[in-house]
C-alpha cells in the first residue's frame, strides 16, 4: 500500500506587536556560547558558538533529572520510594542538601533537592538508587546523549563538579532541556521558588531556594537549571512559555550571575517579540484514514505520535506543504502505537517539521467467514 498526499496549508498570520522587532545581529550577550530554540519544534532561532565544547557545571543535572523522570515514567521507581544515602553521596560537597550517611529520603524529596537547590549529594544518591552506582548512571547519561544526537557531549559525573573530559555545548543542553520538559510532571519541581524540607538524622529544617531567579522574576518562566564553577563560570538553561510559544535559551560562560540572567532574558525577549508557534496537529490527532479490507476493524486511523508545531515569524505569510508517507507494506496484525509512516511539513524545499504516524489501536486479521460475508455483501 502506498499513498502520498500533498496538501497546501496556507497560514496568513497578521500580528500587531507592541514589541520592538530586532534583527538577530543586534542581540548582544556576554556568554561565551549561547542558543535560543523553539521548545516545541526544536528549531534554532539564534546561536553563538553553540557547538563549542565547554564545562556545564550543574547544568549537567538536566540529564540527571531526565533519567530520573524516565525511570519514573517506565515504572522502575516511584516518588515515594525510600533511598538510603551512601557515604559517597553525603561527601560530595559543593551545592548540597547536607544529607548524612545512612539517612533515608524519598525520591520526591531528592528530586526537589536536585531541581531547586542543585544538590550534588541528592544527584549521586538518586544515581546509585536507580543504577546501583554513579558510574553506571553516568554510562546511561552518555548513552542517552548519543540517542539524542548530542554529539558535543561527554559526561563524567552526575552533578557537574569539575572533572577532566566532562563537557557539553549550548546546543546539546538545549536538546536535553527540551527532552526533559516532555515530562510534564517535572515542571512542578522546576518552578518551586521556596520550600522547606527536613534533612539529617535529626530531621533539621532546610530551606530550598531556587537557584534560577527567572522563576520568580520572568513572566512565563518554567525552568530549568543554573550552574557555576570557577572553570565553567555562570551558566543557565532557561525555559519560558507565553501565548502557546515555548522557548529555551541556554547561555554558558557568563562573567557573572546577573549577566547570565540578563543574557537569557535578552534571548527570550527576542523570541517572544518576533515569533509565533503554529499548531499543525495535536498529539494523537488523526492525520490519515486507511481502509483495511482483511482486518476485523477495517478503519485504520493514523495519528501523530507527538504534537506537531511550526515556528513562524510574526507578520509573515507562510506557505506550508504537508506530505504524508505511509508504509507501502502494511501487514496484519497491527499493534497499537506501531509506526506506520510519517508526516513531513515543508516550507519551500526546507523540512520544518515532522512526526511519526502510529496506529491508535490494535488491528487483527479478520477470520475467513467474516471476509467471505463482506464479499457477499459487496456483490449484493
Amino acid at each position: 500500500m502506498k499513498k502520498k498526499v500533498s496538501v497546501i496549508l496556507t497560514f496568513i498570520l497578521v500580528f500587531l506587536s507592541t514589541f520592538v522587532t530586532l534583527a538577530t545581529e543586534e542581540i548582544k550577550v556576554t556568554a561565551t556560547s549561547a542558543i535560543l530554540i523553539d521548545g516545541k519544534s526544536g528549531e534554532i532561532i539564534y546561536e553563538k558558538n553553540s557547538h563549542e565544547k565547554l564545562p556545564p557545571a550543574s547544568v549537567t543535572k538536566i540529564m540527571t533529572l531526565l533519567l530520573i523522570m524516565e525511570a519514573i515514567d517506565q515504572g522502575r521507581i516511584n516518588l515515594d520510594d525510600k533511598v538510603t544515602i551512601s557515604e559517597r553521596a553525603a561527601t560530595m560537597g559543593g551545592s548540597q542538601l547536607y544529607l548524612e550517611p545512612g539517612e533515608i529520603k524519598d525520591v520526591e524529596t531528592l528530586i526537589k533537592g536536585i531541581a531547586v537547590a542543585s544538590g550534588n549529594d541528592a544527584s549521586v544518591a538518586m544515581a546509585e538508587y536507580i543504577y546501583g552506582s554513579e558510574e553506571a548512571f553516568v554510562n546511561k547519561m552518555n548513552e542517552k546523549a548519543k540517542e539524542l544526537n548530542m554529539n558535543d557531549t561527554n559526561f563524567v559525573n552526575t552533578n557537574g563538579l569539575p572533572a577532566e573530559n566532562h563537557y557539553t555545548s549550548a546546543h546539546d543542553i538545549a536538546v536535553m532541556s527540551r527532552e526533559l520538559l516532555k515530562y510534564e510532571d517535572v515542571a512542578k519541581y522546576l518552578t518551586i521558588w521556596m520550600e522547606e524540607i527536613t534533612v539529617g538524622k535529626q530531621q533539621k529544617k532546610f530551606g530550598l531556594v531556587n537557584t534560577n531567579k527567572l522563576i520568580r522574576f520572568y513572566k512565563g518562566a518554567n525552568g530549568i537549571k543554573t550552574g557555576f564553577t570557577a572553570e565553567a563560570k555562570y551558566c543557565l538553561s532557561a525555559s519560558a512559555v507565553r501565548d502557546n510559544l515555548h522557548l529555551i535559551a541556554v547561555v554558558l560562560g557568563c562573567p557573572s550571575s546577573k549577566e547570565r540572567f540578563n543574557d537569557a532574558s535578552t534571548l527570550l525577549n527576542y523570541g517572544f517579540a518576533n515569533y509565533e508557534s503554529v499548531k499543525i496537529y495535536d498529539k494523537e490527532e488523526v492525520v490519515q484514514k486507511i481502509r483495511l479490507d482483511k482486518a476485523e476493524d477495517q478503519n485504520l486511523e493514523l495519528v501523530c505520535k507527538e504534537p506537531l508545531y511550526l515556528l513562524n515569524r510574526k507578520g509573515n505569510k507562510s506557505e506550508f506543504e504537508k506530505k504524508i508517507n505511509v508504509n507501502p507494506n502494511l501487514t496484519l496484525p497491527i499493534a497499537k502505537n506501531q509506526k506506520l509512516g510519517e508526516v513531513h511539513i515543508y516550507q519551500g524545499n526546507k523540512l520544518v517539521g515532522k512526526s511519526d504516524l502510529i496506529s491508535n489501536k490494535e488491528h487483527k486479521k479478520a477470520g475467513y467467514f467474516r471476509i467471505l460475508n463482506r464479499v457477499i455483501k459487496n456483490l449484493l
